[in-house]
């Protein structure tokens, strides 16, 4: 099994009355999600499922990857429990992921997603900057094995790394 950790691009605060939940992505983040979309492409990923929180800066940073890597957006899922998730939410959420799918893409939130990749591949991220993808293989056979310390790192990458 290949996960993929997203964290949403960039998002504004230009408009102080909307909720944090409904808080759309700023210009920055309209840009990185479709480079970040065209970086994972380049690397030949293709998700099974892309399932995202509802909070409007994940979803759409979803679409725009989605657009992207060929993925039919009516076939993204939402689940209300990523927003703002802690690493036992984000379990509980991939270990009711039907086996079918082998390359799981998640869409979410810091800090969450941070603790929940180091706990997962054994690693020391500090921050997964926004649009940041983490991924790695998991040493599991279903997705109702997933646990700390079951995957092990593959990559990690963020629009503003020089790397690429």
């Amino acid at each position: 099994m290949t996960l993929y950790l997203v964290r949403h691009a960039k998002s504004s605060w230009e408009n102080p009355d909307l909720s944090d939940f409904d808080r759309p992505l700023n210009d920055r983040g309209r840009k990185d999600a479709p480079r970040m979309g065209k970086r994972l492409k380049e690397r030949k990923i293709v998700p099974d499922l892309m399932l995202s929180s509802p909070a409007k800066r994940a979803l759409t940073t979803c679409k725009d990857i989605a657009s992207v890597l060929g993925y039919d957006e009516p076939r993204i899922k939402k689940d209300q429990r990523i927003y703002h998730a802690d690493e036992d939410e984000l379990i509980a959420v991939l270990s009711e992921i039907s086996d079918t799918h082998k390359a799981v893409m998640l869409f979410g939130h810091n800090p969450g997603f941070t603790y929940f990749a180091n706990i997962l591949f054994n690693t020391h991220i500090m921050n997964i900057p926004t649009c940041g993808v983490v991924a790695g293989q998991l040493k599991i056979k279903s997705w109702e094995e997933i646990r700390a310390g079951c995957g092990e790192l593959e990559f990690f990458d963020f629009p503003k790394n020089k790397k690429n």
